[in-house]
């Protein structure tokens, strides 16, 4: 199976290419100067923060070279009753939480304002097992551009989406332009801090990125096998 991993970050791809653990080596220089390597066979991007920046790289990757499955991987904010610092999440949806319109009835989703799609559903049985592989939790993940940075806006992402364990700000970016070529994603997220009001003193991210590092050594098998299912969207 050959396999891309979007991260928005170098040090986020750096950590899974050492859990990937084989030599690194440039797999080619990609249109728009995106950094793309390649660990153990898989092929690991750096794209850029936000889900604009993670669609279009994963897009430039997936127009000039054939992938069977999308892993968007890196760091992210856990639900503290679902996820906590440490934790590793793997989405069984990949939901676009501000991609709508506010009314004075509260939020709607761009889908249920008529146009587009606010989610995706990565295959389950694979996202399913990568989970049990990794002793992760099983939950939505949320795609914003704004992190959230104060209680109100975590209760009420939370209201909206109580299932939810993650928040991070590629995810949807990087299944839409997997949706675009018919290429089946998975979302891994390791959590470096709570969903909520900013508190850096409170980041983990050194302990996060440690994390994903293990995540992608657990993961080296999965990712060698056989081709996966088609992509699913809600």
């Amino acid at each position: 199976m050959r396999v891309l991993v979007v991260t928005a970050v170098a040090a986020e791809a750096d950590s899974v290419a050492a859990g990937l653990a084989g030599p690194v080596r440039e797999a080619g220089q990609l249109p728009g100067r995106y950094p793309l390597s390649r660990s153990a066979g898989v092929d690991v991007l750096t794209a850029g923060v936000g889900p604009a920046a993670a669609a279009a790289g994963t897009a430039t990757a997936l127009a000039t070279g054939a992938y069977d499955l999308v892993v968007s991987a890196g760091i992210g904010g856990g639900f503290p009753a679902h996820a906590a610092v440490g934790t590793l999440v793997v989405a069984d949806a990949i939901i676009a939480a501000d991609l709508g319109a506010e009314t004075p009835d509260g939020y709607l989703p761009v889908d249920e304002l008529g146009f587009g799609r606010s989610a995706h559903l990565p295959p389950p049985e694979l996202a399913a097992r990568i989970a049990k592989t990794l002793d992760a939790v099983h939950a939505p993940v949320l795609t914003v551009s704004t992190v959230t940075g104060t209680a109100a806006r975590a209760a009420e992402l939370t209201r909206r989406h109580p299932r939810a364990a993650a928040e991070a700000m590629e995810g949807f970016g990087v299944a839409e332009a997997a949706a675009a070529h018919a290429v089946p994603v998975v979302e891994i997220r390791a959590i470096s801090n709570p969903v909520g009001p900013r508190d850096r003193a409170a980041w983990r991210i050194g302990q996060a990125l440690d994390s994903l590092r293990y995540a992608f050594q657990q993961l080296a098998p999965v990712l060698d096998e056989e081709p996966t299912h088609e992509p699913t969207h809600e």
